[in-house]
């Protein structure tokens, strides 16, 4: 699903490059397009709710549900917003909101902490989930037990170096050798569609693709990359904002988080309901999955966390430290500048 996505951010610093230049120029809030002070009066009462957009990474999916659910809910609505989620254009939902066109959407912790070595003004403000839900997954048959059975293997993705990196990371840890993996481009076949036809193993989430492997009678062997190093149980999503939002206008960053800790709450409360908002919001979803998926991913949003949202310093500095170790970062970074928590509701 959205993975190839997620490995598609780290290729986007040119193009973040490109857009840091427009984001010194710090154009207020009521310049954005996605954050405007634009009065909408709901009929039959007389309250001015201010349009505001949020864009998602990839297409609509359970990491999404607690934003569909604040709207459904009219939690956004409470805090005086009316709230549009919107798909990512070409350059991608980091190039959106560090250009300050939107001032909300959801990312990744690798993309912040790639972005931010650009000089590319971008915050998470929310960790969706609090651990890394992605692994290595293969049918069963291809008997991928650990890490050393990548050997002699052919590992289907997306040119990505990152990809590559985690993969000898948690190889090395074994005795293991990258080189001996071959790897090809999965083009636009799904992972289904992949292992059938020319790889053995992908890099998928389970809350999607793993759920729909059950439900299609598929088993696989799931092998999650956190298990095999601390510093890969990062923050996959997060959401984002802009540093000239937080700067200008930070009630309205306050009142969207409130109102989506709220949409989370709900969905971690009522996953079966959440699953049908989300349904409702994009009727193009397999019911089945998205209800599945719900269900297994509704306590993970906050885990062992003490509330939704909230990020570690050290789950920051360690994957940091990790992408400089393996050549993905340039420099390093501050991480205390790349993450808040400070808009979260207490």
């Amino acid at each position: 699903m959205r993975w190839r996505k997620m490995i598609g951010l780290l290729l986007l610093c040119v193009t973040l490059i490109a857009i840091t230049a427009c984001g010194s120029k710090e154009a207020g809030p009521a310049q954005s397009n996605g954050g405007t002070n634009t009065e909408n009066s709901s009929e039959g009462d007389n309250v001015a709710l201010r349009d505001v957009k949020v864009v998602l990474d990839w297409t609509p999916n359970t990491n999404h549900t607690g934003l569909y659910a604040a709207v459904d809910q009219g939690f956004y609505e409470a805090e005086g917003l009316n709230v549009e989620i919107v798909q990512p254009g070409a350059g991608g939902a980091d190039t959106m909101v560090a250009s300050n066109e939107i001032p909300f959407g959801v990312s990744y912790q690798e993309s912040v902490t790639q972005a931010r070595t650009q000089g590319v003004p971008l915050v998470s403000i929310a960790a969706v989930i609090q651990h890394n839900t992605s692994g290595f997954a293969a049918p069963t048959d291809r008997n991928i037990k650990s890490p050393k059975d990548f050997e002699g293997k052919t590992y289907g993705g997306w040119g990505s170096p990152v990809e590559e990196a985690v993969m000898q990371s948690i190889m090395e840890g074994e005795g293991a050798d990258v080189s001996k993996v071959k790897n090809i481009n999965m083009g636009d076949a799904d992972f289904f569609t992949a292992v059938k036809r020319d790889i053995d193993f992908a890099w998928i989430f389970y809350a999607w693709t793993g759920i729909e492997a059950e439900l299609r009678g598929e088993p696989i062997d799931m092998l999650y990359v956190k298990d095999y190093s601390e510093a890969l149980d990062y923050y996959t999503p997060v959401l984002v904002t802009n540093e000239t939002t937080i700067q200008n206008d930070p009630e309205l960053v306050k009142a969207f988080m409130k109102a989506t800790s709220e949409g989370y709450q709900y969905a971690i409360d009522h996953p079966e309901d959440a699953a049908n908002i989300l349904i409702k919001a994009v009727p193009d979803l397999d019911k089945d999955l998205v209800l599945a998926s719900q269900k297994w991913l509704s306590p993970k949003y906050t885990d062992d966390a003490p509330r939704w949202g909230e990020q570690k310093q050290e789950v920051w500095q360690n994957y940091t430290d990790w992408m400089f170790s393996k050549k993905l970062l340039d420099e390093q970074i501050d991480v205390s500048k790349a993450y808040t928590n400070d808009f979260l509701p207490q």
